[in-house]
């Protein structure tokens, strides 16, 4: 074999190799490069928290993990003694308070106001004959019998009783008439005082049965019977099933013009099958959330984006925590 061929060997052997990495690149960038990016994302759902505004102990737990519960069905009762005895606090309050209202609205006794009247008619017959002595006395003093010094003395005693009758007078009038009106009001304003009282206190007492607001899923329930629980400590939460959505993080170079209001078709692989969403929130997470430089000596970042969506259609079985993909 010449030299001459045995470079040709050698250059188509190159030539080849190259061709071969040549392939291999293009089938490379044509398949892998072009693949689809997955954004992952996952079922969500609306829960409240129940719990008592008084602190108790759970006597009862009506529901278990799991149960299905409507509007107003009991969850869990609660014994609360000392809001028992509230109770019963506000309850002499508001009957002392209405005694109290009722004998201001009454004014005095029938025997308190007879005996007024009795004080005021001796006043009178005090008056009376006061008067006649003193009118005597007059007549004998202008004739010039009595001293001046009798005359006064009987006129003295004669103003005097008539003052008593006055003053006798007025202590009838007031039995008659009872309290004052400010008086009346006053005491009309402590029972309903007092009504407040039981008002608030019933409410307390309510809060010991908890009954759902909400038809939903009881997703955990935290305490046991016989535990104590404070003010505000949640019993269990509920899962309103009715209200899912999904939550997908999101790199803005993904985005893709998304918006609200955008339809998107997701892939649920608990089912195996697509469904229609349609975003109604969309907000940047944050200097905190995850970012990506764009080039290796960053100069400038891609933010993640929290996107919410809701199903456009009932999907039956969806549930919290299972997966969707974005392709």
């Amino acid at each position: 074999m010449s030299a001459k061929t045995q470079h040709n060997n050698i250059l188509l052997a190159i030539i080849g190799f190259i061709s071969v990495v040549a392939v291999v690149a293009a089938i490379g960038f044509f398949t892998l490069g072009r693949q689809p990016e997955i954004i992952q994302g996952e079922v969500e759902c609306t829960e409240y928290r129940v719990s008592s505004k008084v602190p108790g102990r759970i006597l009862e737990i009506r529901v278990k993990e799991g149960d299905y519960v409507h509007v107003g069905d009991t969850l869990a009762i609660l014994d609360a003694p000392e809001v028992r005895a509230k109770m019963t606090q506000a309850q002499s309050a508001e009957n002392a308070a209405a005694a109290l209202s009722q004998m201001a609205q009454k004014g005095a006794r029938q025997e308190q106001i007879t005996g007024a009247y009795q004080v005021w008619q001796q006043a009178k017959a005090g008056l009376e004959i006061a008067e006649k002595s003193y009118n005597r006395v007059q007549r004998l003093f202008d004739e010039g019998v009595l001293s001046q010094q009798k005359r006064d003395e009987a006129y003295a005693n004669y103003k005097a009783m008539e003052a008593q009758a006055k003053a006798a007078k007025s202590q009838y009038d007031m039995a008659q008439n009872g309290a004052r009106q400010e008086e009346k009001a006053a005491a009309q304003a402590q029972v309903n005082r007092a009504k407040g009282a039981i008002q608030e206190v019933a409410s307390y007492i309510n809060e010991t049965v908890q009954t759902a607001q909400m038809e939903g899923e009881v997703s955990s329930v935290y305490p046991k019977v016989g535990e104590l629980v404070g003010t505000g400590s949640p019993i269990m939460s509920i899962s309103v099933m009715d209200d899912l959505w999904g939550t997908f993080n999101v790199r803005e170079d993904q985005l893709n013009g998304m918006k609200v209001g955008t339809e998107l078709t997701v892939f649920s692989p608990a089912f195996n099958k697509s469904l229609k969403m349609k975003v109604y929130y969309l907000k940047d997470q944050g200097s905190y959330a995850t970012w990506k430089a764009t080039k290796a000596n960053g100069q400038y970042d891609l933010k993640t984006f929290e996107v919410k969506a809701r199903p456009i259609d009932k999907f039956d079985g969806l549930r919290p925590g299972m997966s969707l993909i974005i392709k």
